[in-house]
C-alpha cells in the first residue's frame, strides 16, 4: 500500500504542481491521504485527454463509480490511485457521497455540449473545485457543518471560475464552452464568439460575458475571505490551491477581459502565492 501513496505523490507532483506545493504544507502524517485525493482528481480530470470517444470515456468514468461502490474490489487493489484512494476513504471516513458528487459533474467534460445556464456552471463548479477542497478539509481537521460547507463552495467556486476563464483557450480549441450560454445570450455574444472565432479576437458581447464571470468570482473570494477568519488553521493547507485564483482574475482583468489572451503565470509567481498564503492566510482569497 505504501507504493500506492508514493505512486499517488509521485503523479500530483508531475501533473499538478500547485497541488503538490499546497500539500507540503499540510501534517506530514496526513499528506499520503491528500497526494491520493489529488491523483484522483487528476485520473477523473484527464479522461477526456486519455479516451478518444464518448463511450470510451464514459466506460473510464463508470469504473470510477463501480470502484466507489465498491463493484470492483480486483480492479481497485491493481490500480495504485484506487486503492489509495479507498484506503484513505476508509481511514478518514470520507464522505462517498461527496466523490460521487465529483465524479458526475466531471461527466460534462466528457462531450462537446456547452454549459447552458449560470446556474449549471455553478453546480459543475460547486461538484468539482467545492468538493475536493471540502474532501481535503475532511482530511486535515474533523468536519466543521454548515460553515466549512459554505467556505469551501464559495473558494471552490471561484477557484473553477478562475481556472476555466483562465484556461478558455485551451478548452476552446477543443470545442469546449464553459461560459454559460445564457450569460453570452445576455450580452449579445454565442457560441461563435467563443469556439473558435474567425477574427481570433474576442468580440465586445464575449469580453463583457467574461468581465461578469470574472466579477462573480472576486464576489465568491470576498466571502470566502470573511469565512476563512473563523476556519482553524489545520484546515489552511486544503485552501492553498485557490491562493491562485486572485492572481488568475488580476491577468484576466488586465488583458481587457479577452479570455484568447496570454495570461501565463510563471511557476515562481505560482509557489510564491501558495507560500504567501500559507503563511499568511488572509492572503488566500486577495
Amino acid at each position: 500500500m505504501q507504493d500506492a501513496f508514493k505512486h499517488c505523490e509521485a503523479q500530483v507532483r508531475a501533473g499538478d504542481r500547485d497541488c503538490f506545493l499546497a500539500t507540503l504544507f499540510a501534517p506530514a502524517g496526513h499528506r499520503a491521504a491528500v497526494f491520493a485525493l489529488y491523483a484522483f482528481n487528476l485520473e477523473i480530470a484527464r479522461i477526456r485527454e486519455v479516451a478518444r470517444t464518448p463511450i470510451a470515456r464514459e466506460i473510464r468514468l463508470q469504473w470510477w463509480r463501480d470502484v466507489l461502490a465498491a463493484d470492483r474490489p480486483g480492479g481497485a487493489a491493481s490500480h495504485p490511485v484506487a486503492a489509495a484512494l479507498l484506503a484513505t476513504v476508509e481511514k478518514y471516513d470520507l464522505e462517498r457521497q461527496a466523490l460521487a458528487a465529483l465524479l458526475e459533474a466531471r461527466s460534462f467534460d466528457l462531450y462537446d455540449e456547452p454549459m447552458r445556464t449560470q446556474v449549471e456552471f455553478e453546480d459543475y463548479a460547486h461538484g468539482t473545485a467545492a468538493n475536493l477542497i471540502a474532501l481535503c478539509a475532511q482530511i486535515l481537521h474533523p468536519p466543521r457543518g454548515e460553515e466549512l460547507a459554505m467556505l469551501a463552495r464559495h473558494a471552490g467556486i471561484a477557484h473553477a471560475i478562475a481556472g476555466l476563464l483562465h484556461a478558455f483557450a485551451l478548452y476552446a480549441g477543443r470545442g469546449q464552452l464553459y461560459l454559460p450560454l445564457d450569460l453570452l445570450e445576455r450580452h449579445g455574444a454565442g457560441p461563435q464568439d467563443a469556439l473558435r472565432p474567425a477574427s481570433g479576437r474576442a468580440s465586445a458581447g464575449l469580453r463583457a460575458a467574461v468581465a461578469e464571470e470574472r466579477l462573480l468570482a472576486s464576489q465568491h473570494l470576498a466571502q470566502a475571505r470573511e469565512l476563512m477568519r473563523a476556519a482553524p488553521a489545520a484546515l489552511i493547507p486544503a485552501f492553498l490551491p485557490a491562493a491562485l485564483a486572485p492572481m488568475m482574475l488580476a491577468r484576466i482583468a488586465r488583458a481587457g477581459d479577452d479570455p484568447f489572451a496570454r495570461t501565463d503565470i510563471a511557476p515562481w509567481r505560482r509557489q510564491w502565492a501558495i507560500w504567501r498564503a500559507a503563511h499568511n492566510p488572509d492572503r488566500i482569497f486577495r
